[in-house]
């Protein structure tokens, strides 16, 4: 068996910044596989910060135990301010490491996580009820016990005890409502949960749409900006500020192709739902057509190349087409 030890051109420099990050306070990395930005320091450096330091980065990172260091709360693209405060803390860049999931795997990931939120919301919400039953428990045995309601606080040492384990249970009986509330507060995270772990907006037509004009819309804008800082980059003669530009470019250009990659999700999605069934060609203003979320039929008043707009219930809504159910009544029939 060969001794050598074979590394990627990505694996060899993800060493070779860790390596060098080592002579600093520690290192910043982007952890690919989970869309994070993690911290990495030595347990001295961290103590040398400063108060204000900690909190900062508290308020941005969370520590992960399994992990050993500072991951942040937020995933890309919402990174900046993570990556400015490692930045200003004097941490060197270690690059990137992982292999970084594609969109579908990302939103199964979320789907599991979602499921898995919502049984621990379920068994706290069990735990909570069962909590609030053992609390209310004592006096709800002696419902019918007139005379424990009703005996006055008289002043011995066997009327003073009676008079403090009744008050301890009434106590206890008040914050058993407060468990009751926990437990319906559980409920309503886990039921939150499972609608984001059955991801029901892939089940419908508009949700897609608008989640496909978004991604274009980004790609649009994306493209612009390249198209012009290769514009400047092309009257530039300052190479440090060149570099600079290029490193914006590329960034750009890798946003593209994640967006991309959720473009392509989501017109699967819309494809093995049909498509959208209508359109202009097939809608006309006076026609009575059926909105998803409304229960009445609703009258077209105009149509766009995306969305119509019509009336209901003496209001004017605008709506995608892939938000209507059917064609009610033609106007030809109206």
């Amino acid at each position: 068996m060969s001794d050598y030890i074979h590394l990627t051109a990505d694996e060899f420099a993800s060493l070779a910044a860790k390596a060098n990050a080592a002579q600093t306070v520690g290192f910043f990395i982007r952890n690919l596989d989970t869309l994070k930005l993690e911290l990495h320091f030595e347990r001295e450096a961290y103590d040398a910060l400063t108060d204000d330091a900690k909190r900062e980065i508290k308020s941005l990172f969370l520590w992960g135990r399994r992990s050993g260091c500072w991951i942040s709360r937020h995933k890309e693209p919402r990174l900046i301010w993570a990556q400015r405060l490692a930045e200003k803390l004097g941490l060197a860049d270690a690059g990137k490491t992982g292999a970084r999931p594609s969109f579908a795997e990302q939103q199964q990931r979320k789907a599991e996580r979602a499921e898995a939120r919502a049984e621990r919301f379920d068994i706290a919400a069990d735990r909570a009820l069962d909590r609030a039953n053992a609390l209310q428990k004592p006096i709800a045995d002696m419902r019918g016990d007139i005379a424990f309601f009703t005996q006055p606080n008289i002043n011995t040492s066997a009327g003073r005890a009676f008079t403090r384990q009744r008050d301890r249970m009434f106590a206890a009986f008040e914050r058993g409502f407060d468990e009751f509330n926990k437990s319906e507060y559980f409920k309503s995270r886990a039921a939150s949960a499972r609608e984001t772990a059955a991801q029901t907006g892939l089940q419908d037509k508009g949700f897609i749409l608008r989640r496909i004009r978004e991604r274009e819309s980004d790609i649009r804008k994306l493209k612009r900006n390249i198209e012009g800082h290769e514009q400047i980059m092309s009257r530039e003669a300052d190479d440090a500020r060149r570099e600079r530009l290029q490193a914006q470019i590329d960034a750009w250009l890798e946003r593209i192709e994640i967006t991309l990659d959720e473009l392509g999700y989501y017109q699967n999605a819309l494809e093995a739902l049909g498509g959208v069934t209508f359109s202009r060609e097939n809608v006309h203003p006076g026609d009575f057509v059926r909105i998803r979320g409304f229960g009445v039929p609703c009258r077209v008043i105009s149509c766009g190349s995306k969305n119509i707009r019509f009336e209901c219930m003496a209001s004017t809504i605008a709506c995608s087409y892939a938000d209507i159910d059917e064609v009610v009544k033609p106007a030809s029939h109206a």
